[in-house]
Order: structure tokens, then C-alpha cells, then sequence
């Protein structure tokens, strides 16, 4: 299985950090973001990564390279104009071929167990849940029985920008800008979309505090 980590982001909200850094390569505990996806990739077996960028994204290539000294094979899918997510995979699509692929959001940050995700689909996608945290306490998606329902339908919980997908989600689309939710609502009303709750760490690093948060995260740990 393959796996793209998305990271063409602008990090607006991260400024003045990323006015001349690309949002993955801001450092948490001296590393940049994306480094700890790449390496925690490798370590559950995946070795041929895909990776999107677009702002200052010349920067996230020469970083991290070819992936050989991570033990991977990187490609990149470099995008001359904002695609949002859906475009985003959209456009790399070619590159992670007709199977179903890990899909990694590259400014989130938490002890998952990407091995546990190398398993067949049962349907579209599967997402990785989380609880929901204070700056989005309404939440994205419900769960029962392992399959995914609009937040209205139960208990919300928020989605973790990690999922497995099928390339058949895109069947349909055009080149160009759309986001990824539409397309994942549309599949979970025909219950194509299953999902699993993650209860250990997770921080959707968008802001300075949350920058924090990993930091302290990461002190704890030693």
C-alpha cells in the first residue's frame, strides 16, 4: 500500500513561522512536522510515499529528497496553483496508482499505528476518528458499527486527516480545485465509508498554542 502525506498548505495561521518555511517543516522538538509522518510510515511498512506541495514546496523536496535515508521512495506532486485536499489527491492520482492508499494531513501530529490501517477496504474510505477537541467542539462524523454517519446522527467526533482511500472515491472529478468532504458525505449516504476511533494522541497543529501542545506532548514523552 501506498501513502501520500498532504502538505501544500499555506499555514496562514502559523505566520511569521511560515512566511519562509513551508507549514510541514516547522519544527516540534527540533523536527519538522512532516519528519515524524515519513519516519512513523516507514516504520509500519510503507514504502513508497507520495507527497503534494505547493507553497515554497521546493523546500519540503530538498529536505526530505528521494526518502532513501528515511528507507522510502518519495515522489511529489507539485501543484503551481491551490488544488484544496480533493484536487490535491486528484492531481496525484497517477502517481498512487488503482489501489487503495493511506491519505496522511501533513500539519497533524499524534502516536498512530499506521500498520493497523494496512488492511483491506470495505468500501470507499475509512477514517481515522478522533474526539472532538475545544476549536472544533461540533465535530465532522459519527460512528456506528464501525460505519461512518453525518455528526447529526449520534455522538460527533472530528476527523483526523488520516484515512485509507480508494482512487474510485475520484470517479468523476475533474482536474482542478475541490475539497475532499463533499466527496466522503456522498459516499458514507451509500454507506461506502467505514471509520475507527483513535483515543491516544492527536493535534491538528493549525495554530501557535497548538505548536505548543505538541511540544509539551513531546517533553512528556522525553
Amino acid at each position: 500500500m501506498r501513502a501520500m502525506i498532504l502538505a501544500a498548505g499555506k499555514g496562514e495561521r502559523l505566520r511569521p513561522l511560515t512566511l519562509h518555511t513551508p507549514k510541514p517543516l516547522v519544527r516540534a522538538g527540533g523536527v519538522p512536522l512532516i519528519e515524524y509522518h515519513v519516519r512513523a510510515l516507514a516504520a509500519a511498512g510503507f514504502r513508497e510515499l507520495v507527497i503534494n506541495h505547493a507553497w515554497l514546496g521546493q523546500q519540503i523536496e530538498d529536505y526530505l529528497g528521494n526518502g532513501a535515508r528515511f528507507g522510502v521512495t518519495i515522489r511529489y506532486s507539485a501543484e503551481g496553483e491551490p488544488l484544496e485536499t480533493g484536487g490535491g489527491i486528484f492531481r496525484a492520482l497517477p502517481l498512487l496508482g488503482d489501489q487503495p492508499f493511506l491519505l496522511v494531513n501533513g500539519d497533524v501530529w499524534g502516536d498512530f499505528d499506521f500498520a493497523a490501517l494496512r488492511k483491506p477496504l470495505d468500501g470507499l474510505a475509512h477514517l481515522l476518528l478522533v474526539d472532538n477537541p475545544a476549536h472544533h467542539p461540533q465535530g465532522d462524523f459519527s460512528l456506528h458499527d464501525g460505519l461512518v454517519g453525518d455528526a447529526q446522527e449520534g455522538e460527533s467526533l472530528t476527523y483526523s486527516g488520516i484515512a485509507v482511500i480508494d482512487p474510485q472515491l475520484f470517479l468523476g472529478c475533474e482536474d482542478g480545485a475541490f475539497k475532499l468532504a463533499p466527496l466522503l458525505r456522498q459516499a458514507l449516504r451509500e454507506g461506502l465509508v467505514t471509520g475507527e476511533r483513535h483515543v491516544g494522541a492527536w493535534v491538528d497543529v493549525g495554530t501557535h498554542e497548538r505548536l505548543a501542545d505538541v511540544e509539551r506532548l513531546l517533553v512528556a514523552r522525553g
